[in-house]
């Protein structure tokens, strides 16, 4: 019962522990944002709350006269105009990145009155003058850096080199941002690249004057279209939306492996009171025999059941806060910053859990329930741990082959949809239905699984080795149900597995066929290629060329009136030498001809369009020119599939310059008869000073996509560790119930010669093959469900199937660990029973 409440008890503590770390999360960002926003800020029409335009590199800007229209509105208290952006880099004076390693920004500003709402000065001063600089606590203490120290800033419009003079600490939680402040004058001319504009406007209301009223004066000064106008709470809720987004995909991911773990749980609970059941016939049979109705006994159950419950889930609620704490801790050695003193139990988190908790262990027990409620009074004639009826079986054997069949019917058609969409509805039923008729056919399975495999692991230990065999089938149902929560998690990481080997075994297939390109240069956080990093390449020494790849936006209109708005791939003509596109009809390289353009095949097959044929293109913020088709590539592949492609002549001539994106990548070719080794050196010290960039070769690249995908499925590793340490627990349980049914045998055994260390070894055979039949079926499953996943993918252009074998048979070993572990104590038991007790046990 104790183990039984563990499982609860872990299964309510992931639940609870996403909640409170998530709540957490949110009440740091709503504190932060409430702190940082102004009455009223103003900001460009075209920019959210001032911030860059991603593919420019540079924020959107307002006029600096705007700063005193604004301060001229009726009930305007100050009007201070503020300079933001996040398209940058700081490095110390050893090349080394200061920003976060988790994903929050590097921002840079003007150091304003506005910033006083949310930190102070604690050592240094506010810089002065174009060679200071002011950087975050959280930062220095992170990166040892103090007063005196020189930071390289690194922008799209240059670098700026300053020395620290001031450290500024949050009095409100910073989540793991890097912040540096400049004087203004200095953060217009190198943020900007314009001396005298700003990226907003911070309002400040006199007294009296609400937001919404002070909002509606500015409006009446500058014009309510001219910009975009926000108060305190709509800047602090537009934050808040954008964040949101990113903790609600962390909060369900979560949520979805605590559901796994539930579904764990229910079936060691179920395996318990059933087990728990059958021991107690005759007692059962006893109580009947002297009065008790059937609803009496299955009272006496349900309320043990519930009494489960509640005491794991109560244990649970406090260790998901302990959880919670502990994530909160994790993600502070990760750079994350979360506080404590942010802790948020909301009233409904306790609620849920013990509601999740207790409903859980009731379900689990109910059929147990049922069936003690339907024991005979004849039963208190019988020995203990009657088998159930053969009928029984029977129906469900049935049941579980029909699930099981419909299930693989789903899969089947999800192999076979047309479109990915259907394709994985398919896929979610046929997933579902075979998870839940493997589980219900388990029994059936075991019978024939376990003797394959005890002819294998056990006959080598001789009539030991055929003992721990028959135990395991003595109850097939029983054996089934225990390795029915290991197959549970097994089965997700084998699935998972796949998925993730075939993807990059697709990308790098891909990368084989149809890249050219010797060198790939980018930035893992998304930031644009700066002009002076792109120069640096192309000066280095032994490159053939050097292709810069850029998206413009523009809205595209096919001869038969059909509108869409796409990014453009605006490229140099020898993109066409570095990425190896098949072509439908014409040539890659005569799509980069003056007023021409490529398409791709689905969307020439969707809108009949042939070469020759002239598209209507209205660049954003430029020109509407007609260009004609002349390639059309295939889509058949993942690479770039169904893009369009411009050459970059034709986006300069119809883009305004200040309007022209910034490449997003590099690609790099070096000469003919130049040594490889040589010009990847040379290519790397020339971007040696930038360190937000990658330079790889083609090895490198496919080594970056294999880490990528292996850190994240090692993350999910991580969060279903839960659920097989649930299934270890079931395991436990349900051989430490079998020594204690066993108890006379077991003293028998002991009585006619078998030894303490045979006992010990029969009862850890009986856990391997248990663990290993498990293990089977999951891995099995997991492998269906992985290989049908891919089949969708296929869809997308990810078409290698790739079966990590390693990865499988290495877990395979693991369960016969497992199941070793999990005997330990249930062993250790069952070797120090007294002989004459056991054997006078009844």
């Amino acid at each position: 019962m104790a183990l039984s409440a563990v499982a609860v008890l872990l299964s309510v503590a992931f639940v609870c522990g996403t909640t409170v770390f998530t709540d957490t999360m949110n009440t740091t960002f709503d504190k932060l944002f409430a702190v940082t926003s102004s009455d009223v800020t103003v900001s460009p029409k075209a920019a959210e709350g001032g911030e860059e335009t991603p593919d420019r590199g540079k924020p959107e800007m307002l006029p600096g006269p705007v700063v005193e229209q604004v301060a001229k509105a009726e009930g305007v208290k100050s009007a201070e105009g503020g300079v933001v952006s996040m398209s940058v880099t700081v490095v110390n004076s050893k090349n080394e990145n200061m920003g976060s390693t988790t994903g929050a920004p590097t921002i840079a500003g003007n150091w304003t009155d506005n910033e006083l709402k949310s930190m102070k000065i604690t050592a240094g001063h506010a810089p002065r003058g174009p060679t200071e600089v002011m950087v975050d606590a959280d930062t220095a203490d992170k990166h040892h850096l103090g007063l005196g120290d020189e930071l390289r800033t690194i922008a799209v419009t240059g670098d700026i080199r300053a020395t620290v003079t001031g450290i500024a600490t949050f009095t409100v939680t910073n989540p793991g941002a890097a912040v540096v402040y400049f004087d203004t004058p200095t953060a217009q001319r190198h943020l900007l690249g314009a001396t005298g504009s700003f990226t907003h406007v911070n309002v400040t209301a006199k007294d009296g004057v609400s937001d919404e009223q002070l909002k509606r004066n500015v409006a009446t000064v500058v014009g309510a279209d001219t910009y975009k106008l926000q108060t305190a709470k709509e800047a602090a809720d537009a934050n808040r939306k954008d964040v949101g987004s990113f903790l609600n995909v962390m909060k369900y991911a979560m949520y979805g492996f605590a559901l796994i773990a539930f579904l764990v749980g229910i079936v060691l609970i179920f395996n318990t009171f059933s087990m728990l059941v059958a021991q107690r016939t005759r007692e059962i049979g006893l109580m009947r025999a002297i009065g008790a109705d059937s609803g009496q006994v299955l009272k006496s159950v349900i309320v043990e059941a519930f009494l489960l419950g509640v005491v794991g889930s109560v244990l649970g609620i406090g260790a998901g806060v302990g959880l919670a704490v502990g994530l909160m801790k994790l993600m502070g050695q990760m750079g994350m910053h979360l506080s404590t003193d942010d802790l948020t139990v909301a009233w409904y988190t306790p609620v849920a859990g013990l509601t999740l908790g207790v409903l859980v262990t009731l379900v689990s027990a109910f059929i147990p329930a049922r069936r003690a409620g339907k024991v005979s009074p004849m039963a208190a004639l019988r020995e203990s741990g009657t088998p159930g009826d053969k009928k029984a079986g029977v129906v469900r054997a049935v049941l579980g082959l029909v699930v099981t069949g419909i299930g693989g019917a789903g899969l089947y058609l999800a192999t076979a949809a047309e479109k990915a969409g259907p394709g994985s509805l398919w896929l979610g039923l046929g997933v579902v239905l075979t998870l839940i008729g493997f589980i219900v056919i388990g029994p059936l399975l075991a019978a024939g699984v376990v003797r394959a495999l005890s002819g294998v692991v056990l006959r080598p230990f001789g009539s030991v080795g055929r003992l721990a065999e028959r135990n395991a089938l003595r109850n097939p149902r029983r054996t089934g149900a225990t390795a029915a929560a290991l197959m549970i998690g097994l089965a997700v990481v084998a699935c998972l597995s796949v998925v993730g080997s075939s993807m990059v075994a697709s990308a790098t297939d891909e990368l084989d066929k149809s890249v050219g390109a010797d060198y790939i240069v980018d930035s893992e956080t998304g930031q644009p290629v700066m002009p002076q990093v792109e120069q640096a390449l192309r000066a280095s020494p032994g490159l053939d060329h050097v292709t810069a790849y850029r998206e413009v936006d523009a809205k595209v209109t096919a001869p038969d009136g059909a509108t869409e708005t796409v990014g453009l791939g605006a490229t140099d003509p020898t993109y066409a030498k570095d990425i190896r596109r098949k072509m439908i009809a014409g040539e890659h390289a005569a799509a980069y001809g003056k007023d021409s353009m490529s398409v791709g095949s689905e969307y020439a097959t969707a809108h009949h369009i042939k070469l020759g044929d002239e598209l209507t293109v209205a660049f954003t913020g430029g020109n509407t020119v007609k260009l004609k088709v002349a390639a059309i590539t295939s889509d058949e592949g993942s690479l770039d599939k169904t893009m369009k492609y411009v050459s970059t002549a034709v986006a300069e001539a119809n883009v305004p310059a200040d309007r022209m994106p910034r490449p997003f990548m590099l690609l790099a070719s070096a000469k003919d008869g130049q040594s490889d080794a040589a010009a990847y050196t040379a290519v790397k010290s020339a971007l040696a000073e930038y360190p937000q960039y990658k330079v790889r070769n083609q090895a490198d690249y496919k080594q970056s996509l294999k880490d990528q995908v292996g850190q994240l499925l090692n993350m999910v590793y991580g969060l279903l560790a839960l659920a097989i340490v649930i299934a270890v627990l079931g395991v436990v349980n349900t051989l430490a119930l079998s020594v204690v049914e066993r108890t006379r045998e077991i003293g028998l055994m002991r009585a006619i010669g078998l030894s303490r260390r045979q006992l010990r070894r029969m009862i850890r055979l009986e856990s391997v093959v248990i663990a290993l039949f498990g293990a089977l079926l999951g891995l099995g499953l997991g492998m269906g469900w992985g290989a049908t996943a891919q089949q969708l993918l296929a869809l997308e252009g990810l078409k290698v199937l790739e079966i990590p074998w390693p990865t499988i048979l290495g877990v395979f070993a693991a369960s016969a660990f497992v199941g070793l572990f999990a005997a330990l104590v249930p062993a250790f038991r069952a070797g120090r029973m007294n002989v004459l007790n056991a054997i006078a046990s009844e």
